[in-house]
């Protein structure tokens, strides 16, 4: 479907680029990604997915918005502070892109829940902030063979890969962690603090790498991993190889189907 007359003016910087151009934006149009987590990372994302068009963008989120959120969640405003988040985000997005479609799953991810969540979208960018939902979103995205952006930040410091385990020669997040962590040995953002910037560079990249997985664009993170230093400017990338134990994607897996309790 050819693009509007009001389409070609609001992607217009996206049309110039000769490596997007207007088949590029409709590989961005026709893709569908899956947000999970509404929060500081969520938040960028599903901003700069809007505004550069993913034609459908489902939202994930049980929380409602509070006061301390507002400093680095930037989907939300005062105003919102007792709603939803999905709720409050939804009208935010629609607001910044009427043509874009948001749904709203206003629940959190469960092993019951997940497989159901996904199946309708192309992508799923994981933007939680705990273990148990990351490793779910792991399983659940390499069954049903979907590429898994996933973004993390604490404190000053972030990281970033693209996890397609389901493809041969490519890593699962379970190459890099093969368990979650013993409950209560690894503290939380309320816990150690995030910078509010720190998680916009970090959402901001993540949905760099969406947009790049959803159109085709030059050489995405599966297989590696970038890390970000906030406090000394430092970003590196470093080869993150399938692991032939890893108990989901390697050449005897001990995890053979979906399982909440995996």
């Amino acid at each position: 479907m050819a693009l509007s007359d009001e389409e070609l003016d609001r992607y217009a910087r996206h049309l110039v680029l000769r490596q997007v151009g207007g088949p590029g934006q409709a590989k961005i149009r026709a893709a569908s990604v899956l947000v999970v987590g509404a929060g500081g990372l969520g938040s960028p994302v599903a901003l700069y997915l809007a505004a550069a068009g993913i034609g459908r963008i489902g939202l994930v989120d049980d929380d409602a918005v509070s006061l301390s959120n507002l400093q680095r969640q930037i989907l939300f405003r005062t105003k919102d502070v007792g709603r939803a988040k999905v709720e409050a985000g939804a009208e935010a997005l629609k607001a910044l892109n009427p043509g874009v479609q948001i749904d709203v799953h206003h629940t959190r991810l469960t092993g019951a829940n997940a497989m159901a969540l996904i199946a309708d979208y192309d992508i799923i960018a994981d933007g939680s902030d705990n273990f148990a939902t990351r490793f779910l979103l792991n399983d659940a995205s390499f069954f049903a063979k979907k590429p898994l952006v996933s973004a993390a930040v604490t404190e000053f410091e972030g990281q970033l890969a693209t996890y397609r385990g389901y493809e041969p020669g490519l890593p699962c997040y379970r190459c890099l962690f093969p368990a979650p962590p013993p409950a209560g040995t690894v503290p939380n953002c309320s816990e150690t603090g995030v910078l509010g910037a720190a998680a916009g560079v970090m959402g901001s990249l993540q949905a760099l790498e969406v947009l790049k997985e959803a159109a085709g664009l030059g050489t995405g993170l599966a297989g590696k991993i970038l890390i970000y230093k906030a406090l000394s400017a430092y970003f590196h990338t470093a080869r993150l190889p399938k692991d032939s134990a890893c108990p989901l994607c390697g050449t005897a897996p001990t995890i053979t189907y979906f399982s909440p309790a995996d």
